[in-house]
């Protein structure tokens, strides 16, 4: 019903001015015709016939461009009512300010599509500078908390009666900080890569039970320093994939499992072919995650455990975001699940041939 009401109003539109062309011929034509006899016999003039014709076209004319010039006149104020909100729309946008919204009334008409474009475009500009500002925002503040301790310690290495051992300390915290900051700058680098699609993004098939076999071994330090039991149960399988980008899958989830895992924990390491698919489960025994926080999980900077992170060396919230990344670019998917007290476990599901 409402594109028929749509329909009737745009042939409404196309008709006045065809009606408006209609009745100022018509004027013309009458206003000539009458308006040349009367001229005549007031006047006096004599023309031949053919003159005479001349003279009522050169009438027609005159009377024509006359109405459509009043006409013009009369309407040049509904003309700026029409265009100032547009313009003054997409000047607002232009300057910076996002808070625009025409409202789509019937004076727009068949333009009402404008209209709501010039609303989307002013409603995603707006969400994209406040993502902008809470980046920014983000950024800032992790960049600004290393670069706190490591400023600290370095001022508290200048007291010269410290101790051998709190000076050793000391170091080590502020070489524990430069690799954090490291990371967090080699990480926002990566994710911006991705997501400009100008890694040079080539597929070869190779053994992915090999490659996490080889991450597990590659985070044996950290996992034999917990005492954490780590099984692997790895099905022999091919892929077609960029081998560097998927080891940075497995080494962020690996390092997850084994960062929020306790003491003598168990982490168990699947992958398994499933036809057309394959799936690599990480599974753990840690503290688990809570509902609001596994909404969130795979937000940039979002770091789910802040109480732990203190103690147990603060990630840059850029890991599992940049894990998403990558299994999307391939054509996959990453799935969570995660109870309070009871551990989590990530699916990564990425086709065999991809590309």
């Amino acid at each position: 019903m409402k594109r028929r009401i749509m329909k009737i109003w745009d042939k409404m539109d196309i008709a006045g001015p065809i009606a408006g062309m209609l009745i100022m011929l018509y004027i013309s034509w009458n206003g000539s015709y009458f308006g040349s006899r009367l001229l005549v016999r007031h006047f006096g003039w004599s023309f031949s016939e053919y003159g005479y014709h001349l003279f009522v076209m050169a009438m027609q004319i005159i009377i024509f461009f006359v109405c459509g010039a009043t006409i013009a006149y009369a309407t040049r104020g509904k003309d700026q009512n029409f265009y100032r909100p547009i313009l003054t729309a997409m000047r607002q946008i232009s300057q910076g300010d996002f808070k625009v919204e025409l409202e789509n009334s019937g004076q727009y008409r068949q333009f009402g599509g404008i209209v709501e474009g010039i609303n989307e475009m002013a409603s995603e500009l707006s969400r994209m500078e406040l993502m902008r500002q809470d980046f920014i925002a983000s950024v800032s503040h992790e960049i600004q908390s290393p670069l706190t301790s490591i400023r600290g310690f370095a001022a508290a290495l200048q007291e010269e009666n410290l101790s051998p051992d709190i000076r050793k300390h000391y170091l080590d915290i502020i070489e524990a900080e430069s690799r954090r900051l490291s990371g967090l700058s080699d990480n926002l680098l990566k994710l911006s890569v991705l997501e400009a699609e100008s890694f040079p993004f080539e597929r070869k098939p190779y053994r992915l039970d090999k490659q996490v076999q080889v991450m597990i071994l590659a985070a044996e330090p950290q996992w034999l320093g917990k005492e954490i039991e780590v099984e692997a149960e790895l099905q022999e399988t091919t892929v077609t994939a960029v081998q560097d980008l998927l080891s940075q899958v497995w080494t962020n989830l690996l390092h997850n499992s084994i960062k929020f895992t306790p003491q003598g924990g168990r982490i168990i390491v699947t992958v398994r072919s499933m036809g057309e698919w394959v799936e690599v489960e990480v599974r753990d025994s840690g503290i688990g995650m809570t509902e609001e926080e596994l909404e969130r999980i795979f937000e940039r900077f979002y770091k789910a455990d802040k109480s732990r992170s203190v103690n147990s060396g603060s990630g840059s919230g850029l890991g599992l975001p940049l894990v998403k990344k990558i299994v999307e670019l391939h054509e996959g998917s990453v799935h969570v699940t995660s109870r309070p007290g009871e551990g989590t476990a990530f699916v990564v599901r990425l086709p065999q041939q991809s590309g």
